[in-house]
């Protein structure tokens, strides 16, 4: 595969942001793009494929959390916000929205290309699996669900399908695999491949959000991902139809 055969979509208002942002990756060698507005990149995003989004929160007209959450419900495209310091509410809404990474202002060009390389490989992967044919489906349960680990969905009891993203399904087969133990966000976080993070980074808290969410959980009394106050996450042994004992649902 060329580096030239990767293409990458950078959409900010501002020119100065937008040009330096393809200059990184143009000067790796990757076909780099870029728009000015949401409106602008549906339009491109319709005539060709892109591998990677290097998306602004705020842009005029449609903002780029809308943008992210219409573009997360029909492609796996790898999305990277761009965020300024002051919008730590915006960047753990895009998260929650469907987004992989986040990168503020100003940027890091070594910390950027890292993260933009390390997702593009991943929606690259992901697509190379979906082109093969389809293997016997690898099934883990759940709760009342079952986790297709080869398609990254999962499959209630009706036959009904929720998509994952990658995140979350490393997420949720870590937990699995220690399912009944608790598990900090730091040690879940060392088992989410190509993940850099911080001390005060919450995507851990955002990827169990969304999961729960799609395993459709009451988000006051979870009963499958339980929070362990004072240490993180567990999966439960107990199936999601038991009805929990009083007094141990959480507030969160």
């Amino acid at each position: 595969m060329l580096m030239s055969d990767i293409k990458i979509l950078v959409v900010d208002d501002s020119i100065v942001t937008r040009e330096t942002l393809e200059s990184y990756f143009a000067a790796e060698g990757y076909t780099v793009s870029g728009a000015e507005t949401a409106e602008e990149a549906e339009l491109r995003l319709s005539e060709e494929t892109f591998d990677l989004i290097l998306l602004d929160i705020r842009l005029p007209g449609k903002d780029g959390l809308t943008l992210t959450r219409e573009l997360r419900t029909r492609s796996e495209v790898g999305i990277i916000l761009v965020t300024g310091k002051q919008d730590e509410i915006d960047r753990i809404i895009g998260l929650e929205c469907g987004a992989d990474e986040y990168v503020s202002k100003p940027f890091n060009a070594r910390e950027i290309l890292a993260r933009g390389k390390n997702l593009i490989r991943r929606v690259r992967k992901q697509r190379e699996l979906e082109k093969k044919p389809a293997d016997e489906p690898v099934l883990r349960a759940i709760g009342t669900w079952q986790l297709d680990t080869a398609r990254r969905v999962l499959i209630k009891s009706d036959r009904s399908e929720s998509q994952l993203t990658e995140g979350e399904c490393q997420l949720l087969l870590a937990l699995k695999t220690h399912e009944g133990t608790a598990l900090t966000r730091d040690q879940l976080m060392d088992r989410i491949k190509n993940r850099t993070w911080n001390a005060t980074d919450r995507t851990i808290d955002v990827l169990i959000g969304r999961i729960r969410r799609k395993l459709s959980e009451d988000p006051l009394c979870p009963q499958v991902i339980v929070t362990v106050h004072g240490v993180g996450y567990l999966l439960s042994s107990v199936a999601e139809n038991s009805a929990p004992e009083e007094g141990v649902c959480e507030s969160l």
